[in-house]
């Protein structure tokens, strides 16, 4: 019988974090959920049966105990996803430059640390998929949005210069640009008649596009996949 996969997903939250608990918890992996708040996940931990561990993933420390206590408690994973990252929205001679550096740390720097920790355990294996969360601001800068432009454009090159280094080892690095909003509870509230239910990205859907890179055939591998609704305009 074949050993049971396990899946560590860092940055997570209730939205497409928690669909890919679901969708790798229902393919029979085990599930280890991040956070630096993990009250907010004790539904989907229930629901798939996952370990929460909290976990600052711009702290060294804290990630390399992350990937320490996650292989003593459940195996080596053999998919890591970064989820996190942050925002600071305004003009660019307004922005506080405190708070674009922490965003920049989020996003940039902690899927530095995590990809590294990743690595780190896949490498001696010779087996293993990384995944990091991308969006539209890794491949289009937008007004009033740098500090998200320059976090996911960092975390982008950050994936391609891994991928490049690490597909030839057997380990498969992938980055999916988001390129839309995703659907959450809290947006089919807001949505009223004249709203389109196609613009949103459905996160159960975005879920089972991760569980094909993780199943994808070797010879054939992404680098990087877009996904957006039919109705986005590129």
């Amino acid at each position: 019988m074949d050993e049971q996969e396990v899946a560590l997903i860092v940055g997570a939250g209730n939205g497409l974090s928690a669909s890919l608990a679901r969708t790798f918890s229902d393919r029979g992996m085990k599930i280890a959920l991040a956070a630096r708040n993990t009250e907010k996940l004790t539904d989907i931990a229930v629901e798939t049966d996952a370990k929460l561990f909290c976990c600052d993933a711009t702290n060294l420390e804290q990630v390399n105990n992350l990937f320490s206590t996650v292989v003593t408690e459940l195996g080596t994973p053999n998919v890591v996803v970064f989820n996190a990252s942050a925002r600071v929205r305004g003009a660019i001679t307004e922005i506080n430059p405190d708070d674009v550096k922490e965003a920049l740390l989020i996003t940039s720097y902690g899927g530095f640390l995590v990809g590294q920790a990743a690595a780190k355990l896949m490498v001696p294996k010779n087996r293993g998929t990384i995944c990091f969360t991308g969006a539209s601001a890794g491949v289009k800068g937008f007004p009033m949005s740098a500090t998200f432009a320059m976090g996911k454009f960092g975390l982008r090159g950050l994936a391609q210069s891994m991928a490049r280094e690490l597909h030839p080892q057997n380990i498969h690095v992938v980055h999916v640009v988001v390129d839309g909003g995703i659907r959450s509870a809290e947006k089919n509230r807001m949505e009223t008649q004249e709203d389109d239910p196609d613009k949103w990205l459905d996160p159960d859907a975005i879920a089972s596009t991760y569980w094909h890179l993780h199943t994808q055939h070797r010879s054939s591998w992404s680098w990087e996949i877009e996904v957006r609704p039919w109705v986005e305009n590129f």
